[in-house]
C-alpha cells in the first residue's frame, strides 16, 4: 500500500510540469501550444481526416470493434513472410528458357546501370534448380520443392509480378511491412487494428510468432506501431516457456492481489488521462487490462496439447518443440479466438549460395520441407473449418532472387545461390476475398523483370486493405502536420485478383 501512495504522489508531481502550466495557463496561450503539439501528434482529426482513434478515444477503449469504410470480404489476416526471401525460379516462376543459358555469362545488358547486393563482375547465369509442373485445374506451375502446395493450387492466387524499391533485407522488409524504408512508421499489423479494432477482449489484436532462430533484419520495427498509439503494435508470442514474458503472477502473489494492483494503477492514470488527455494513457490502461486478462487466454491459446493427434500429424508438429510449423497451428487458433492480424516471421530464406545451409541446392529446399506441410495443412484447416473464405492468408518474401549465380568479387561461390533481385518476385494470397486457382502478372522469358500487370509493394497493401473494408488512401492517422497512411503516397488495388 505504501508503494501505491508513493506512485500516486510521483504521478501528481509529474503533472506538475510545463505542460500542466500550459494547460492551465489562464491567458489561453497555453491552450493554444497544447493543441498545437496535440494535433501534430494526431490527437485532434481534422474535418476531412476525422480518424477511427479520435472517435474511439473519448470511451476510454481504443481496441473497440469499429466497422470498416465497406463491406469486408476478409474479416482478419494471417500474413507469413519468409524473411531472407525464397527464390521465385525454383518454386513458382516457371522459365523454361532460363535452362538455355544455364552456366554463360550474364548478357551485359542484364549488368549495365544494375546494382546489387553482392554481385560484382559478370556472374554465370545459373537455371531453376526445382522440377517443375502444373497442378489443379487452374494448371499453376508450382515445383517439386513445394510438394504439398501443389494439392491446394487451386486456393491460390498467384501474383509474379511484384517488384519492390529495395534490394537490402532490413529496408526492404521495412517497405514490405510499414509502407516505407525507413523506420518510424507502423506497421500493417497497427494500421488493421487501428482501423478494425479487435474481436476479442482477452488477447492482443496484433499477435506476431517468430521461428528459425533469428528475427527479422528489419527488427521488431515490422511490428512496431510507429507513430501510432502503442497500443496497436503486435505482441510476440513465444513457442518456448511462457508465451508472454511475465504473464505468470509474481512468486507470492494471487490473481486477486494482482488484480488490485491494476485496478489502483489504473485509477492513477484515469486521473492523469483526464488532466492532460495524452491518448498514450489510455493506452497504458488498456495495456494493463490486457495483461491481466491475458494470464488466462494466452495459455489456452497457445496449448495446442488439446488439439486431436490428426490435426498435429496434419501439421507435422511436436507439441512440446517450437516450430514453424506450431506457429502455423497457433494462427489457426488464434484467428478463431478473435485475433485480427497474426503476422508469422521465418528466418533463413537467404540463399546466396556461400554455405550448404545457404544455397538453392540444399538450404532452400530444407526451408521448404520444413514448411511447406504446415502452410498446406493451414489452408485446409482453414478450409475445412469454415474460416478461410474470411480469413485473407498472404505468403511472401521482402524481395525476389536475381536469374544469374552470385559471385563475390567475381568470383564463383562453392554452392548455388542467388543475390536480391527488386525487379521480380512473385507473392501468393488465399482466402478472404480473392479468386481461386488463379495466376497474376508475368516476367520476361528469364525471369529478370516484370514485364505484364506489374504489382508494386504499395499496390499489394493497398489490396489488403481494401480486401479487409478500407480505401487505402482513407485510412489515414493525422501526425507531424499531415494525414500519414500505409501506402504513403502511391498505391493501387489490384481488382483482377479479387473474387
Amino acid at each position: 500500500m505504501n508503494k501505491l501512495l508513493k506512485e500516486l504522489q510521483e504521478a501528481a508531481l509529474q503533472r506538475e510540469t510545463r505542460r500542466h502550466f500550459l494547460h492551465t495557463c489562464t491567458t489561453g496561450l497555453g491552450a493554444m501550444a497544447l493543441g498545437s503539439t496535440l494535433t501534430s501528434c494526431g490527437f485532434f482529426g481534422g474535418k476531412e481526416e476525422k480518424t477511427a482513434l479520435t472517435a474511439t478515444s473519448a470511451s476510454g477503449e481504443p481496441m473497440t470493434p469499429r466497422p470498416s469504410q465497406f463491406s469486408p470480404k476478409a474479416k482478419r489476416v494471417i500474413y507469413i513472410h519468409m524473411a531472407g526471401s525464397p527464390s521465385q525460379l525454383e518454386l513458382f516462376d516457371y522459365k523454361p528458357e532460363l535452362v538455355k543459358y544455364h552456366g554463360k555469362d550474364c548478357p551485359q545488358e542484364l549488368l549495365e546501370g544494375k546494382k546489387f547486393a553482392f554481385i560484382r563482375g559478370v556472374p554465370k547465369m545459373l537455371g531453376p534448380q526445382g522440377k517443375f509442373a502444373q497442378h489443379g485445374q487452374s494448371g499453376a506451375w508450382i515445383s517439386d520443392y513445394l510438394p504439398h502446395l501443389q494439392t491446394v493450387a487451386d486456393e491460390i492466387t498467384f501474383i509474379k509480378s511484384m517488384h519492390t524499391d529495395q534490394f537490402n533485407h532490413a529496408p526492404a522488409q521495412l517497405l514490405m511491412h510499414t509502407g516505407a524504408a525507413r523506420l518510424g512508421r507502423p506497421s500493417i499489423g497497427s494500421w488493421v487494428t487501428y482501423g478494425l479494432g479487435s474481436e476479442n477482449d482477452n488477447l492482443p489484436g496484433f499477435i506476431v510468432l517468430a521461428s528459425g532462430g533469428k528475427q527479422p533484419d528489419a527488427g521488431k520495427s515490422v511490428w512496431g506501431s510507429g507513430f501510432l498509439p502503442t497500443v496497436y503494435q503486435g505482441v510476440q508470442c513465444r513457442t518456448d516457456g511462457d508465451p508472454v514474458l511475465y504473464v505468470s503472477d509474481p512468486k507470492g502473489m494471487n490473481r486477486d492481489i494482482r488484480k488490485q494492483t491494476i485496478e489502483a494503477i489504473n485509477d492513477i492514470n484515469q486521473q492523469q488521462y483526464d488532466d492532460v488527455k495524452d491518448p498514450e494513457i489510455l493506452t497504458r490502461i488498456s495495456q494493463y487490462e490486457m495483461a491481466f486478462k491475458m494470464q488466462m487466454s494466452v495459455p489456452d491459446a497457445m496449448d495446442i496439447k488439446s488439439e486431436p493427434e490428426y490435426i498435429l500429424n496434419a501439421y507435422g508438429v511436436d507439441p512440446n518443440k517450437g516450430s514453424f510449423a506450431r506457429n502455423c497451428l497457433l494462427s489457426r487458433r488464434l484467428i478463431e479466438r478473435g485475433v485480427r492480424f497474426v503476422q508469422l516471421f521465418d528466418w533463413g530464406w537467404d540463399t546466396h549460395g556461400t554455405s550448404k545451409d545457404g544455397s538453392i541446392e540444399t538450404g532452400l529446399r530444407d526451408k521448404c520441407t520444413t514448411s511447406d506441410q504446415a502452410v498446406t495443412a493451414l489452408l485446409n484447416d482453414l478450409k475445412q473449418r469454415g474460416l478461410l473464405d474470411e480469413t485473407l492468408v498472404v505468403w511472401g518474401g521482402e524481395f525476389g532472387r536475381t536469374p544469374m549465380q552470385e559471385n563475390r568479387d567475381g568470383q564463383t561461390l562453392p554452392f548455388m545461390g542467388r543475390d536480391h533481385h527488386l525487379d521480380a518476385f512473385t507473392v501468393w494470397m488465399a482466402g478472404g476475398g480473392v479468386k481461386r486457382g488463379f495466376s497474376y502478372g508475368e516476367t520476361d522469358p528469364i525471369g529478370y523483370y516484370a514485364v505484364k500487370d506489374k504489382v508494386h509493394v504499395h499496390d499489394l497493401q493497398a489490396t489488403i486493405l481494401h480486401l479487409l473494408g478500407f480505401d487505402h488512401s482513407k485510412l489515414t492517422y493525422q501526425f507531424q502536420g499531415r494525414p500519414f497512411r500505409l501506402t504513403d503516397v502511391a498505391g493501387k488495388v489490384v481488382k483482377s485478383v479479387l473474387a
